[in-house]
């Protein structure tokens, strides 16, 4: 699947950009799948390793890891580097799905 298959998945979809190396990252794992799990239907989450999708980090501007990108029918609507809380990274994109 494509970058651009990706984005148009879903109306909503939440893309990180994470290393395996990256202790924040690590911490992110969890909430991340808390996340998920939380959103069910209402959004899709994807993952990309930055070491096996270097071009396409590039190509989405991704400097630091974690990165995430909220797109709402194929547009970027939000993005944030570092950790939050799983409460606060569930407002941000119910945020996205409410407001787009």
């Amino acid at each position: 699947m494509t970058y651009n298959e990706v984005l148009q998945s879903a109306v909503t979809v939440v893309v990180e950009f994470y290393a395996t190396w990256c202790p924040h990252c690590q911490h992110m794992m969890p909430i991340v799948d808390e996340v998920k799990k939380r959103l069910g239907d209402t959004a899709k989450v994807y993952q990309f390793d930055i070491d096996q999708n270097q071009k396409l980090a590039e190509a989405q501007g991704v400097t630091s890891v974690p990165t995430f990108i909220v797109y709402r029918q194929g547009h970027e609507a939000w993005r944030y580097t570092g950790e939050m809380a799983a409460s606060e990274l569930l407002a941000k994109i119910e945020n996205c799905i409410s407001t787009h």
